[in-house]
């Protein structure tokens, strides 16, 4: 599994985003162009040094993204959607791509995902921040992906480097 940032606008998000990528063990693909200079303190400042541990590639457009070599399905988050996230079925190898805080992904972008999901909202709410998405969508992918092994090596993982001696 994937997360792909389209474009993202808010270096403090994307910092969150690749933080929530570095922990959770995922590589994550950022296509720009960015709404803020890439090495922005901010974005080091929310990213802290998890930076350090995320597996990440730089797209210099949705086009060069598109003509990577890719794996498994594309599964875009959007208000546009119809199909909540909580009724997918999501498979090891999909890449959730979030898109824009101001804009979300254009037509095209939207037109190319394999799977749209939706996090269902009570009216007037439109929707959430960008980061908090796709952390809950997230959640349940890896919830419906992960095998029971490697749940308990990350527990057993986790416990070594919080254990004090």
């Amino acid at each position: 599994m994937r997360l792909v940032l389209f474009e993202p606008d808010i270096p403090q998000n994307t910092g969150t985003l690749m933080r929530l990528a570095a922990g959770l063990g995922l590589p994550l693909d950022l296509i720009e162009p960015c709404g803020f200079v890439l090495d922005d303190r901010r974005l080091r400042r929310a990213g802290m040094d998890y930076l350090d541990h995320l597996t990440w590639i730089r797209h210099s457009s949705w086009e060069a993204y598109a003509a990577s070599p890719q794996a498994g399905r594309l599964v875009l988050l959007t208000t546009r959607a119809a199909q909540p996230y909580t009724s997918f079925a999501f498979a090891p190898d999909d890449r959730i791509l979030v898109g824009r805080e101001s804009a979300g992904v254009p037509d095209a972008v939207h037109d190319a995902a394999d799977a749209r999901l939706v996090i269902p909202l009570c009216p007037p709410a439109r929707s959430l921040n960008v980061a908090i998405s796709a952390a809950m969508v997230l959640g349940e992918a890896l919830r419906q992906t992960a095998s029971p092994d490697v749940a308990a090596a990350n527990l057993a993982a986790h416990a070594a480097a919080t254990s004090t001696p």
